[in-house]
């Protein structure tokens, strides 16, 4: 109660409160737990506010397995929370971050200080033009209404360039032209998911580009992509990438003249939650470690809520890969296999 008290009192000391952001990781015990009941009570509180989480998702390479055994568990939990609760989710994902650190870093065993400095980058870079606002992308549902089209489809991956643990120090990248920028945030190596990018579809795509950059370049490199065709979007919706032009923090030293932020809405992520829901099957079928939950009030009596949390993400998977088909408007209204509590409907985001 006095928790909630507190909440209340702040955020109606606010001049103008948008919404919460939440940061959080979705295998371990309070990541997940105490993550996703923040996130139920922040909904239930405030319906109208926006809620944003950045959600690190466990490393599911086999030779660095986890030492949390209940990680299936705990992330299919939260995964269905993220699903119905939150509005947007951008997901950062260890094993890509590892593989970024070993490959494009050089780094043989990173430490968790090190891949935690990707992520800081990342959120850095992603609230810049909230930070240092300009004519667009300046509040927060400006930002992330154009790339979340739909519902239930509004979990994001992203890529950055050039990719380095310390920005002081200057990397091997040989140019940073606002194309080399935009090119290379296309780039699988350098997005911080694994997953197949390339034989899915973009449903959106927000570049933010930081740096002294001239406005006249940004409409050259969008035609050489387009021209080239780099990126593969949805058949049903429009074919662009948004640019937000953003100064560099003056507090912090960069080595590079221009750097990039892409935040993306991929059909491809889906694998990301197969490979989730293929774990759990494995621990559910030998019904190991179910003790430990039975033991608390939610599964004191039936396992159930495994069951609707493996249906939610399972419908969730249905969805991404029907935005891939042309006539997925339809499917959103006809589908037997839609189990969300609100209907699915299109934003007015300005694309």
């Amino acid at each position: 109660y006095q928790r909630r008290v507190h909440g209340d009192r702040e955020a109606d000391g606010s001049d103008s409160l948008e919404g919460f952001v939440l940061i959080h990781s979705i295998a371990g015990g309070t990541g997940s737990g105490m993550g996703s009941y923040l996130l139920e009570k922040l909904n239930d509180r405030y319906p109208k506010k926006l809620v944003q989480t950045y959600s690190v998702f466990p490393n599911q390479s086999e030779k660095d397995a986890s030492d949390v055994v209940v990680q299936p568990y705990n992330s299919l939990l939260t995964l269905k929370r993220l699903t119905l609760n939150a509005d947007c989710v951008v997901v950062l994902d260890n094993t890509a971050l590892n593989r970024i650190a070993v490959d494009r870093l050089h780094i043989p065993n990173p430490t968790f200080s090190q891949t935690n400095a990707l992520v800081s980058t990342v959120m850095a870079a992603s609230t810049t033009t909230l930070r240092y606002p300009g004519y667009m992308n300046n509040d927060l549902i400006g930002l992330i209404a154009s790339l979340i089209p739909t519902t239930r489809c509004h979990f994001l991956m992203t890529g950055y360039t050039p990719i380095t643990i310390d920005p002081t120090i200057q990397m091997n990248v040989r140019k940073t032209s606002v194309l080399d920028v935009m090119r290379r945030l296309l780039s699988p190596k350098n997005i911080m998911v694994s997953a197949p990018v390339r034989r899915g579809c973009y449903i959106s795509i927000l570049n933010i580009i930081q740096g002294d950059v001239d406005p006249g370049q940004v409409h050259k490199s969008l035609q050489r992509i387009r021209e080239r065709k780099m990126a593969n979007f949805i058949p049903w919706g429009p074919s662009s990438i948004q640019v937000a032009l953003s100064h560099k923090s003056p507090y912090v030293e960069s080595a590079h003249r221009v750097s990039g932020l892409m935040l993306a809405n991929n059909t491809s992520i889906a694998s990301l939650f197969s490979r989730t829901l293929s774990s759990y099957d494995k621990l559910r079928k030998k019904a190991a470690f179910l003790d430990v939950y039975r033991k608390t009030e939610m599964f004191k009596d039936s396992l159930e809520e495994f069951d609707n949390s493996r249906e939610v993400v399972q419908s969730l998977i249905d969805e991404y890969k029907a935005c891939e088909n042309p006539d997925y408007i339809d499917w959103g209204t006809k589908s037997s296999g839609y189990s969300g509590s609100e209907p699915m409907v299109l934003s007015g985001g300005n694309y």
